[in-house]
Formats: C-alpha cells, sequence, structure tokens
C-alpha cells in the first residue's frame, strides 16, 4: 500500500473520529442541562436581538409564578386570540393584578419598540425563567427544520455510505473472480 494511501485512510479515520466526538459533546451539552431542571428553547426570531440573536439556545429554569418579576425574560405561549401560534420569548415589563387578584403579565421583545398587543395571565403554578443563554448553538437546528436542508444532511452521508459499501462488494466480487481464475488456470 503506499504512503498516499496510508495516509489518506489515517485522515479519513481521524476526521471521522473528530466528527463523531464533536456531534456527541454537542448533544450532552444540549441534553445534560435537562438533568438539573432546566427547559431548552432555541430563539428563531430577531423580536431579543442584542440579547439573545436568532440560533441561540436558551436555558430556563421553573420559578413559582409569585415569585416573577419585572425584568425577567419568559417563554411562553400568548393568548389564543392574539393570532400567535408559536412560542415567544420576551421580557416582562408589568406584572398587575386584575379585579380578581389574578396576576396579568405584559411582554416585550427587547429588540421590538412597542410592548406586545396583549396581555395575559399564566395558568400554571410555576413558568420557565431564562436564566443562560448560548449563542448561534441552535442555528443548526433552526437550519434542520428546513426539509430541504434536512434531507440532504440525512442523504449525503447515506449516499457515501452507500457508495462505499458498493466500493467494498466490487473489490470483494473482483477479488473471488481473480481467485477463481487463478484456479481455472492451475494444471491439477
Amino acid at each position: 500500500m503506499t504512503h498516499l494511501a496510508r495516509a489518506t485512510r489515517r485522515l479519513s479515520r481521524l476526521l471521522i473520529t473528530l466528527t463523531l466526538v464533536a456531534l456527541t459533546l454537542g448533544c450532552v451539552a444540549y441534553l445534560a442541562p435537562g438533568l438539573f431542571g432546566y427547559d431548552r428553547y432555541v430563539i428563531t426570531g430577531g423580536s431579543m436581538s442584542g440579547t439573545f440573536e436568532k440560533g441561540s439556545v436558551v436555558f430556563e429554569e421553573e420559578v413559582p409564578v409569585a415569585d416573577l418579576k419585572v425584568g425577567d425574560v419568559i417563554t411562553y405561549l400568548p393568548p389564543a386570540d392574539s393570532g400567535v401560534g408559536t412560542l415567544v420569548t420576551h421580557r416582562i415589563i408589568s406584572i398587575r393584578p386584575d379585579r380578581t387578584g389574578t396576576l396579568v403579565f405584559r411582554t416585550q421583545g427587547d429588540a421590538n419598540p412597542d410592548p406586545d398587543p396583549w396581555k395575559f395571565s399564566l395558568t400554571g403554578q410555576s413558568q420557565p425563567v431564562v436564566r443562560h443563554a448560548v449563542p448561534h448553538v441552535g442555528s443548526a437546528l433552526i437550519a434542520l427544520a428546513d426539509p430541504e436542508i434536512r434531507r440532504m444532511v440525512i442523504g449525503l452521508p447515506a449516499a457515501v455510505i452507500a457508495l462505499l459499501a458498493l466500493r467494498d462488494l466490487i473489490r470483494v466480487l473482483q477479488t473471488q473472480h481473480r481467485e477463481r481464475a487463478k484456479h481455472r488456470l492451475t494444471p491439477a
């Protein structure tokens, strides 16, 4: 085997190992906070730019609703009549009790010029509050939400594996063919 072939094989093994280590560390870093009671969310919009950029992963800790304060950043589902059907991560700008004593919240994205047009109450006993954020890590997850990118991420490695398996199969068949031909040519 030539020196170049050995070096290429070593380099490819090293690249595969480094990729697997990076993927494993990424998975552990993403999953481990859940073991410590943190929820994870990917920031998919720009309403919190300046604080959390699109693609950041925020880690949130559950706190009692009664402990929430103005300035906390929470992730919640806006009221049904708001027209927003996805989770929103915004800063609490006011908390006031209504006539019945129920706390009514008002939020605003840090990059938005105006408060959110809705007021809401939280129905649960606790609410996730952002405690930590890691920029850019969620960008890959946002990209994977695109079906074409997802097909490419799954399809390309599958195609490479299939081609390598086909190459190995052809090598085995060629070796078997040479062995049979050698036995036919050998006098008995």
